[in-house]
């Protein structure tokens, strides 16, 4: 008898402790938001998961560096690489470098149909048919082969103004043949019910009330690089204008911006990027031309357009000292494309709307916009500096062009990354080993990342999603100590995991931590990388081409 009533005084004091347990884990919530139960769920989840993977660390290595600023004529593949979709057919020719909203295909493809048709007619200039071949090249990127003195067409018709000034000012003789070829206007566009709860509170819309919104942290826009983009590019000396209209780089303009740029969730490196995310529900609205608006059906209807900065006409230049001829051709063909025919095509394809809107900016020297691009660079981040983790692949399959290619594109790409950054790497191929511990990016860090990158070897197995559950510890620790930084994580792979924890194990850690981790693919299983970018509206970047270096240049310029 007394040994059963023990052994039910046992039970009900297991029974007592078992019911104050679960009470203590049950209210230990009690009081917290959703957000923070996640957080904290993440991280037992996230030391769970780094417990299970066999880490190495290496002692950092110095490489030698080269302090030389960045040189983007070096990174910018051979011509080639960029369409001619109108080809010369007669001798007496001229080349002309076009935006692609109007070079290209389809809606897209205006320009391309009009030159078409030009060179079809066999038009004598000068006693010669004359023809013209287009290229279709963005137009920050065709600026840059053209400022660099890289490449250097007879003719240049970006999406505005601006590119136009940037080349002056590099002292590329430049002749404006035409203001416009065809009209077209950048906007802000704005989903429909933030346009109302916009207007009610502050009587309109336009980009004065859109930036203090933003500085408010009452809406949540993205843009494009200005580098690269006609509308980011616009945007941007719109904005500082809004600040200070007497002088856009001043202290109150650039204080204005940085203040605004705190409250910007991101600044995409592409127009589908920044869809994207928009379509996810993390924007309220992004930045856009009209023609690329009417000619989306999924936008019209949700969404409305503000206008905004200078107009988009595509203005054409002469470039360089040409001979009478080739101006003439091209005078010839600026006339060709304004007829009335052309411009009613144009309309059809979504060109030549919105006629009424005049540019809210006066041209912008070229000098003044190469400033205001840096004060970009150094601003964009707001008061918070970036902490990175580059998580390199150099399992077997990297063996040789792969690994090499990729040691290139990070040793050239590395002096976009911006001293008040934060950078760790770390390798992986069956294990993962962290190469260089996260720490701000100065000279030594930068020596020691170069001689981390040169001695990646390649070998073993792929585990992936290992190597980013290390990045987001080694990311996590450091926001524990320095909270008010932006996290970023860059895969560097050819994709193939066939090791370690899969991409289910850390999807939702990815989406609690809200890390971007934007992907490069080399030789690589391109759609696996960009299912791992799309976690949090990242770009992926497909390295298997001979421009991956400048495009991993504008990557960190944008995102670093």
């Amino acid at each position: 008898m007394k040994n059963k009533s023990f052994f039910l005084s046992g039970i009900i004091i297991v029974l007592v402790f078992g019911l104050v347990y679960a009470g203590v884990k049950l209210t230990a919530n009690l009081g917290k938001s959703s957000v923070q139960v996640a957080a904290e769920n993440a991280g037992e989840r996230l030391s769970e998961l780094y417990s299970d993977i066999s880490i190495a660390t290496d002692k950092p290595v110095k490489g030698q560096i080269d302090l030389n600023p960045a040189d983007v004529a070096e990174t910018l593949p051979d011509i080639s690489k960029f369409p001619i979709t109108v080809g010369s057919t007669t001798d007496n020719f001229v080349e002309i470098f076009s935006s692609t909203e109007k070079s290209g295909t389809g809606v897209d493809g205006w320009l391309t149909e009009v030159a078409t048709e030009f060179n079809q007619a066999k038009i004598e200039v000068n006693g010669k048919p004359a023809s013209v071949k287009i290229r279709n090249i963005a137009s920050g990127t065709a600026t840059d082969y053209i400022k660099s003195r890289t490449y250097i067409p007879d003719a240049f018709t970006p999406s505005n103004e601006l590119w136009g000034e940037i080349v002056k000012a590099n002292s590329i003789k430049t002749q404006l043949i035409t203001k416009r070829l065809v009209g077209n206007v950048p906007g802000i566009v704005i989903s429909k019910a933030k346009h109302d709860a916009l207007v009610e509170k502050y009587g309109s819309v336009n980009v004065k009330t859109i930036t203090e919104a933003i500085s408010n942290n009452e809406f949540a826009m993205g843009y494009t690089d200005p580098f690269a983009s006609s509308t980011g590019l616009n945007f941007l000396v719109t904005a500082l204008n809004t600040f200070d209209s007497s002088n856009i780089l001043g202290e109150k303009a650039v204080k204005g911006f940085e203040r605004f740029q705190s409250n910007v969730p991101f600044t995409a490196s592409t127009t589908i990027q920044m869809r994207d995310a928009a379509k996810s529900g993390a924007l309220d609205g992004f930045v856009l031309e009209y023609q690329t608006y009417v000619n989306a059906a999924d936008l019209k209807g949700s969404y409305v357009f503000t206008p905004f900065g200078v107009r988009h006409d595509s203005p054409l230049y002469a470039l360089g000292d040409l001979p009478q001829n080739k101006l003439d051709v091209i005078k010839k063909f600026a006339e060709f494309v304004t007829q009335e025919k052309y411009q009613k095509t144009a309309k059809e394809k979504g060109f030549n709307g919105l006629e009424d809107y005049k540019s809210e900016l006066a041209p912008v020297d070229g000098n003044l916009l190469a400033s205001a691009q840096k004060v970009w660079k150094e601003k964009k981040n707001g008061t918070k500096p970036i902490v990175a983790v580059f998580v390199t692949d150099v399992s077997g399959s990297m063996a040789g062009a792969p690994l090499n290619r990729l040691k290139e594109s990070l040793i050239k790409g590395q002096k976009y990354l911006g001293k008040d950054n934060s950078i760790g790497l770390v390798s992986y191929s069956s294990g993962v080993t962290i190469k260089l511990p996260i720490a701000k990016y100065d000279t030594n860090q930068q020596s020691m990342f170069v001689g981390a990158v040169n001695s990646l070897q390649a070998s073993g197995g792929t585990s992936t999603f290992d190597g980013i559950i290390v990045a987001l510890k080694m990311i996590q620790d450091e926001l524990a100590v320095n909270p008010n930084m932006k996290p970023i994580i860059f895969v560097l792979s050819d994709g193939e995991t066939n090791e370690g924890h899969s991409l289910k194990d850390i999807k939702g850690l990815v989406e609690i931590y809200k890390v971007p981790i934007y992907t490069i693919g080399y030789n690589a299983n391109i759609k696996a990388l960009e299912s791992i970018s799309s976690i949090n509206e990242a770009a992926s970047i497909n390295a298997d081409t001979d421009d991956v270096v400048y495009k991993l240049g504008n990557l960190f310029n944008v995102q670093m």
